[in-house]
This record gives structure tokens, sequence and C-alpha cells, in this order.
């Protein structure tokens, strides 16, 4: 066994993320037996004292049954009824399997807010920690129900990183319908598994276009997305087929592993970097866009020149030079109405001309990340 897989396996606390095609069977409909099997390999690890964290899709393609539907649906209405309908279903059925081990699951929705504004991600921590601590298994999945096209993580890859590194966990497990990487399209001619990847760059030549099942949202891209942004927290990734989740976890020369690139010092920052969809621009000037990229300050209201684009407090944007070069990304502190009137003025003038509460910072230095 290698090192890094050795990392793997003895790693105390997991995050493992399943896609809804690994939990489904041909009729796109949740199959209990699939949901059965990966609870008793994952109770078992937890029985051996790990910490396990299972962010699972199927929401959705649970509730495509009981309402009658032919397929997953398209439109945003039907797929908010479908996983209102498919949670409970999805979260009875994980339920069931972890109690046949006497083991306790605790539901865990999130949205975009919970890891973007600093109180709400503070509280997701603090109850993930709790959880863990009490023995639970935390079942997570994206809150798609109330989720917006504008609001929602877009896949439950992103969402497994970012959670992997809200519990600080030792290592995350992308489980889906393919058996790992390969050097091309896994059918094709020649295509061979790819056991370890070093670096994201060793990746840059592969074809990964193909999207994901019927019944998922994600591709290949997405959990390379996910797994790039879960190493540069310095949590190493394995992405293997549900089938092989056992010997996965156990460290195997199952999958994919990708080492870690980055440090354990991951906030939710990364998120902002890494996986956030911005709202709009700050265009600074000159010197605020040189005491931004040095690290040096928060960002003041005299030092940007236009607010471009419809946001609110607590809402992503980007930092841009005049030419439009990307300088960093904040969350705002104020809306974009209420930036473009406190623009060019000091804190002294916004204090006399719009009273104490806009007498501070645009946008905090602990709430920016330089890209």
């Amino acid at each position: 066994m290698g090192q890094q897989r050795a990392v793997i396996a003895s790693a105390r606390r997991v995050v493992v993320k399943i896609g809804s095609s690994s939990l489904t069977g041909p009729d796109g409909r949740l199959s209990p037996d699939r949901v059965t099997r990966l609870a008793d390999v994952l109770a078992a690890q937890h029985d051996a004292g790990r910490q396990i964290v299972l962010v699972t899709s199927g929401a959705i393609a649970a509730g495509i049954g009981p309402l009658g539907l032919p397929a997953r649906p398209r439109d945003l209405e039907l797929q908010q009824a479908a996983a209102s309908v498919g949670q409970g279903i999805l979260v009875a059925a994980y339920s069931a399997a972890f109690a046949a081990h006497e083991i306790t699951v605790g539901q865990v929705l999130l949205t975009t807010d919970d890891m973007v504004r600093r109180q709400h991600f503070g509280n997701a921590q603090r109850a993930f920690n709790r959880l863990l601590d009490l023995g639970i298994v935390p079942i997570v999945n994206e809150n798609d129900t109330v989720a917006t096209d504008e609001i929602r993580f877009g896949d439950n890859d992103r969402l497994a990183a970012l959670v992997a590194t809200v519990v600080h966990a030792d290592a995350l497990l992308l489980l889906t319908d393919v058996d790992g990487l390969y050097t091309a399209a896994p059918d094709s001619p020649g295509a061979e598994r790819i056991s370890e990847v070093l670096r994201p760059e060793d990746v840059a030549g592969i074809d990964i276009s193909r999207r994901g099942s019927a019944v998922g949202t994600g591709g290949m891209v997405t959990k390379l997305e996910a797994a790039s942004l879960a190493t540069a927290s310095g949590i190493p990734v394995v992405l293997a087929g549900a089938a092989d989740v056992e010997g996965a976890i156990a460290g195997e020369d199952v999958g994919t592993l990708f080492h870690i690139t980055g440090k354990r010092d991951t906030t939710r920052l990364q998120w902002l970097a890494y996986a956030a969809r911005v709202r709009g621009e700050i265009v600074l000037d000159d010197g605020a866009a040189r005491a931004v990229a040095g690290r040096r300050a928060s960002l003041l209201a005299a030092g940007v020149v236009e607010v471009r684009g419809s946001f609110e407090a607590g809402e992503p944007v980007d930092l841009v030079r005049r030419d439009g070069a990307v300088v960093a990304r904040g969350f705002a502190g104020f809306s974009a109405e209420e930036a473009s009137r406190m623009k060019g003025l000091s804190t002294d003038a916004l204090r006399e001309a719009l009273g104490e509460h806009y007498a501070r910072e645009l946008i905090h230095i602990d709430d920016l990340v330089v890209v």
C-alpha cells in the first residue's frame, strides 16, 4: 500500500459522497438494495471507530416514482416538488439501513448561504462536530426544495468538497458510476485507469466532457473541480466506483487517488475562491487594488470607482482593476445599491453623508481571498 493510500486507510474523519446514478435502478427510482449495500460498508467503518459524513444525492430521483414522472424533471419547480417528496423517502431508507447496525443518522440540508455567510458557516461547523461527537452519521444533501438556479451549489460533488473543508475531514471519497479517472473516455480503445494524480495539471489533456447519467447532475468535470478544491485544502481524495467503496475506503488501489496540493488551514474562503458564483464586480483604483492584492487591508469605499451587477450584503463579488483583471473575491458588506452610493467616499464622509452604519469597510479583510 502506497503512503497516500495508507493515509486514506487511517483517516479518522471521512466524507463520502455518492451520486444519484449509484443509488437508483434501471428505472431511475431509488434502489433500497443499493442504499443498504452502501450503509453496510459505512456502518462497518463507523463501528471500527471512524467518523463518517455521507453526502448523498438522490432526493429528486426518489421523488420521481411517487410523483409518477417518466424521468428527472427539467423545470425548477417540478425538481423542487420531487425533492420535497423524495428527501423523506431517501432519509427513511438510510435510517432503516443504518438502524440495522444500531447506528443513528441525522439529516443535514444545506444551501449556499450556509457556506457563504460567516455566521451560517460557523453554525454548520458546530452542528457537524456535535453530531459526530455523538456518534451520529450525518446524511447531507443540498436543500433542493428551496434552492434556485441562482443560489444552488449545482451538484453534490462541490458540496461534498465544501463539507469536507467544514468538518476538517481527513479524506474525501467520491463514489460514482465509473471506477475512476481514465486516460480517455472509459469505453475508448486503449483507455487506462489513472491510479494517482499528483497535480491538477496532470489531467489537463484528458477528455472529461461527458455529462453524468440521466438521473444525476454532475459529470467528471464537477468531480475534478471538487477534487481540486479538497486537495487544495489539504484533504486527499479518492474517486471510485460505488461498487468499490469497501476497497477505496480501506486504501486499496482502486479508483483514482488525488494527492493533496495545499495546507489544512481552509475556511469558507475556499468556497469563495473555487466554487462561488459571483453576483457582481467592484472596480478598484490602483491603490486599493495593490492593497487588496497584498492582503494588507480591508476594502474601503474610498478605493472604489465603480460597482457593477446586482448583489446583496453577504454575497460573493469579484474585485477587479480598471482593466478588468480580477484581483480578489470577497463577501460584500453592503448591497450593490448601497455600495454605489458609498464609492469614493472616505469613512468620515460616509458617516456624515449616510450615517454611522456606513462608516466601515465595504469588505472586511477576513472576507477577502486573493485569486
